[in-house]
């Protein structure tokens, strides 16, 4: 590829940093898995085969693959030109490959194990492939060889996994490929002579990344609405649940609230100051995975004090109910440490109030567990206004 071909393939420092249409059509095929795994994790909460545990690891499990396809093409189009044949082709293989694995969800562990598995390694090895080839190994030969060296010491383990019967099994072997991606994409695909580099380096457009780390936390608020209006939808509408539609709403507002304020909505202020941008854009990936999967298991709870919201609280729904906040909270505060370099007493101290409510709600209905921690999380909401008010707005500072 010429000189002049290279420069249309990277991102320019002037260009439209803007997530494109063709960016946000994938980002409906990921709201669409987001459904199909709160969908399996209900089914586990209210008597399923799988069991909670079994049913939540599983669901991580899927998750997380389908995560990494997103993280990996988001890294990709913040460093190379989203507007370019090449990498518009990607986008759509990706768009392609991650709806037939968020249809494959529901039976993920199951008979369309293999499906998900090998169109799993299908994608993310041969968009890397086809990059390669269609950009004559431009711009940077090295990282396509690290990125494959990482893809396929993994692809083995996903693909016994999705072919043998053993549940036990596929799960040790898919754990064990699962972590050796996220290796791989922490520490930037070492590889022996060739070293370690992260996706684009410090050329990683700040304002386009922040973007699409921001548009997927929303996506993600988006599937719980979609579950609250699902749930209220079926209901009887007895004053009860009109209760629990509310509380779940509110719930979601303030989720939002404490999000963008202020650490949300600072992001790419944050990388663009960073020493190591590419290290503090990694580390603000991985605070959204959790945030995300907080948001998601908060949804499944959503469900329960909706549609039964008076019933005994069967002790595992709590790892819905108040578990799903505390994981919110606690990627949200490593979110504020890797923007400003310190964490509210707020968020700790939130953090703390969930943990404590488990044994004191541990017999009351659903609706009062869901309210308590409505309040906690009012809490956090109030003391980040509070502290607004009485100070200037705070300067992202990050720490690397």
């Amino acid at each position: 590829m010429s000189e002049g071909g290279d420069a249309r393939l990277l991102r320019s420092e002037t260009g439209l940093q803007r997530a494109t249409f063709l960016e946000l059509s994938l980002d409906l095929v990921l709201v669409f898995a987001l459904t199909r795994i709160s969908a399996r994790l209900i089914t586990d909460f209210t008597g399923g085969q799988r069991g909670v545990l079994a049913g939540l690891g599983q669901a991580l499990l899927l998750f997380l693959a389908l995560w990494a396809v997103w993280s990996l093409t988001v890294w990709s189009t913040s460093w190379l030109n989203p507007e370019a044949p090449i990498v518009q082709t990607v986008i759509i293989m990706t768009l392609t490959g991650a709806m037939v694995m968020a249809v494959a969800v529901p039976d993920g562990f199951g008979a369309r194990a293999s499906l998900f598995a090998v169109t799993y390694v299908t994608l993310q090895i041969g968009r890397v492939v086809y990059f390669h080839i269609a950009g004559h190994g431009q711009p940077d030969q090295r990282q396509t060889v690290r990125v494959l060296i990482w893809l396929g010491s993994s692809a083995p383990l996903w693909i016994v996994g999705g072919l043998v019967e053993e549940g036990v099994v596929r799960g040790s072997l898919w754990t064990a490929a699962v972590l050796v991606d996220y290796v791989g994409l922490f520490l930037g695909w070492p590889t022996p002579r060739l070293g370690a580099q992260p996706i684009g380096g410090q050329a990683i457009g700040a304002e386009h990344l922040a973007e699409r780390y921001q548009q997927f936390l929303l996506i993600a608020l988006g599937e719980a609405i979609f579950v609250i209006g699902l749930a209220f939808s079926g209901s009887e509408f007895h004053p009860a649940q009109i209760g629990g539609f509310a509380l779940a709403l509110a719930t979601t507002v303030l989720l939002w609230r404490i999000y963008f304020h202020l650490a949300g909505g600072v992001l790419g202020t944050a990388i663009s100051r960073s020493r190591n941008a590419s290290r503090l854009a990694t580390d603000m990936a991985f605070a959204h995975l959790v945030m995300i999967a907080g948001i998601v298991l908060t949804g499944v709870g959503f469900e329960l004090f909706i549609t039964e919201p008076l019933e005994n609280l069967a002790p595992p729904w709590l790892i819905a109910v108040l578990g799903g906040p505390a994981l919110f909270l606690a990627g949200r505060s490593a979110l504020e440490f890797q923007a400003f370099g310190r964490v509210s007493r707020s968020r700790a101290a939130g953090l703390l109030a969930l943990g404590l409510l488990a044994p004191a709600t541990l017999h009351l209905p659903p609706i009062a567990t869901g309210a308590a921690a409505a309040v906690v999380l009012r809490g956090v909401a109030g003391a980040d206004t509070r502290r607004s008010h009485r100070q200037p707005a705070e300067q992202p500072a990050p720490p690397v």
